[in-house]
């Protein structure tokens, strides 16, 4: 196993969309939300240690889930866990790892990949991060991962391909020409019947020395920060320098940050059945269903003509449903949430109502 790849895993976020049943002491990356008896991050995390050394694959993730993080992996050592002091989104803790990375091995590759995404043909999946570490191995690229589109998702961003510009690969690789962000139904219904757009997987591969080079020349402000902790990372000083470099950090995405604005983006086209697991709509697609197309975790359930619907229950808790078609009915704690399905991206705000007029005791 090649020791220069290295697995960059982000573990920090809420998983509000998942409320009740993802709250913030135990967001969704740390639950079995698929039923296979391994959290998001567990599954993510077995996943990656087939590509590089397990000694190589850090956690990012924020500092009141380093505990979660050690107890579900308990063979990961203390260093592996990189425990923001506050949420920055992703191009602070990019450059982070990056850091980190690059002073031990400046010659390391890695891939930065979210904790929380569903793969179902993980085979292919595997070969195409292969051919992506052997790409960014052999040129100087910033690449990302682009799905197959299956219908006009106005959830994700999009990848348009410049497709004169097909590299020399088994898998369909090309020069980026544009990103877009979260799109509206028509806009996603021409991407769709173009064949130029991917979904975008917010999936990366690079070389330490392209991303760091990437940082200094469009985020320069980040790329400083974290480069003054040269010599202190994997030192007794890392914790209060980070602390600090958070507090001085931009908060923005790696795609604003970087991937919008750099020249020497490429992506790796492929289709895996991939989800970034984001709603409970999205789980659904990917669950065991009865005859009535209902997707029911917890036991005991009760349903009398309940058609097409997502019924959770926490375990030992007695759920009843009559009459319901296309809704969501989460029992989980002391929260019980009753939504039409159509009506999910609602879930978000209600989560930030309820947080203020209750506080945190809900969330």
């Amino acid at each position: 196993m090649n020791e220069h790849r290295y697995c960059v895993i982000m573990a920090g976020g809420v998983g509000s969309r998942f409320w009740p049943y993802s709250r913030a002491r135990k967001p969704k990356q740390f639950l079995d939300i698929l039923g296979t008896g391994r959290s998001l991050l567990q599954m993510t995390y077995d996943r990656f240690r087939k590509l590089c050394p397990e000694e190589n694959i850090l956690i990012v993730t924020n500092k009141e889930y380093t505990d979660l993080v050690k107890e579900q992996l308990p063979g990961i050592l203390p260093d592996q866990v990189l425990s923001e002091p506050f949420r920055k989104n992703t191009a602070p803790c990019i450059a982070y790892a990056s850091e980190k990375i690059r002073s031990v091995d400046p010659e390391g590759v890695m891939v930065v990949a979210p904790s929380d995404h569903y793969i179902q043909d993980e085979e292919k999946f595997l070969e195409v991060i292969e051919e992506g570490f052997s790409f960014v191995e052999r040129h100087e690229a910033l690449l990302t991962i682009g799905i197959e589109p299956t219908r006009p998702e106005t959830g994700y961003g999009y990848i348009q391909i410049k497709k004169d510009t097909r590299q020399d690969t088994k898998n369909d690789l090309y020069k980026v020409k544009t990103f877009t962000e979260k799109p509206n139904r028509e806009l996603a219904q021409v991407f769709l019947e173009s064949g130029d757009f991917y979904w975008n997987a917010g999936i990366f591969l690079w070389s330490v020395k392209s991303i760091l080079a990437a940082f200094e020349k469009y985020m320069p402000d980040i790329y400083h920060i974290f480069a003054e902790g040269r010599g202190i990372y994997h030192t007794e000083k890392e914790e209060a320098f980070i602390y600090k470099a958070y507090s001085n950090c931009t908060e923005i995405s790696i795609d604003y940050a970087i991937m919008e604005k750099a020249e020497n983006v490429y992506v790796i086209c492929a289709d895996f059945g991939w989800s970034d697991l984001g709603t409970w709509n999205s789980l659904y697609e990917h669950s065991e269903l009865d005859d009535h197309g209902n997707m029911v975790t917890g036991d005991p359930v009760f349903l009398y003509e309940v058609k097409g619907s997502i019924i959770h229950t926490d375990e030992g808790k007695l759920l009843v449903a009559y009459g319901l078609e296309d809704y969501i009915v989460v029992q989980s704690g002391e929260i019980t949430l009753i939504c039409p399905k159509k009506e999910e991206q609602r879930i978000k705000q209600f989560v930030k109502e309820i947080q203020i007029k209750t506080g945190d005791k809900y969330i």
